[in-house]
């Protein structure tokens, strides 16, 4: 069995206005997030966060468009998803990046990955998702917009 690399990319896609784009899992229910997904072998974090946008959101974006904010979080992989990882990994390090959009941006949903996608405000987005990593990196994405924010 080919394990998944414990190494991730969470990707916060946005507008200009900060208008954030979660994705809602097939599984669990509720589960909101961004763009997100492990690295495949040879792969470099921006590869994979590019792979991942297109493969999740439909959206084509180039390496200059994307912005990597240097930055990772380290968190204990989930219970329900240990089994994809070899048996003595426990802990999973996630690169976070950004991409801005226009607005309006039309989302293509991966089926088997997500049944719903949602455009909301910074503040309502991060008090939607699941996950503390994703939550802090919407909260903390006007330090990284290089040409700043509406909001």
């Amino acid at each position: 069995m080919a394990y998944k690399l414990p190494v991730s990319v969470l990707v916060v896609v946005h507008t200009s206005a900060f208008d954030i784009l979660l994705l809602q899992r097939v599984s669990p229910p509720g589960f909101w997030q961004s763009v997100t997904g492990s690295l495949e072998p040879g792969e470099s974090p921006a590869e994979a966060a590019l792979r991942e946008i297109r493969e999740e959101t439909g959206i084509g974006a180039g390496t200059s468009c994307l912005v990597d904010w240097h930055h990772s979080n380290r968190f204990a992989i989930r219970d329900e998803w240990r089994h994809r990882y070899a048996p003595d990994v426990s802990h999973n390090t996630e690169h976070v990046f950004s991409l801005c959009v226009p607005d309006g941006q039309p989302v293509t949903l991966a089926a088997d990955e997500h049944d719903a996608a949602l455009w909301l405000p910074r503040e309502a987005a991060a008090a939607k998702v699941f996950s503390w990593t994703n939550r802090d990196a919407i909260l903390q994405l006007p330090e990284h917009y290089p040409a700043g924010g509406k909001r």
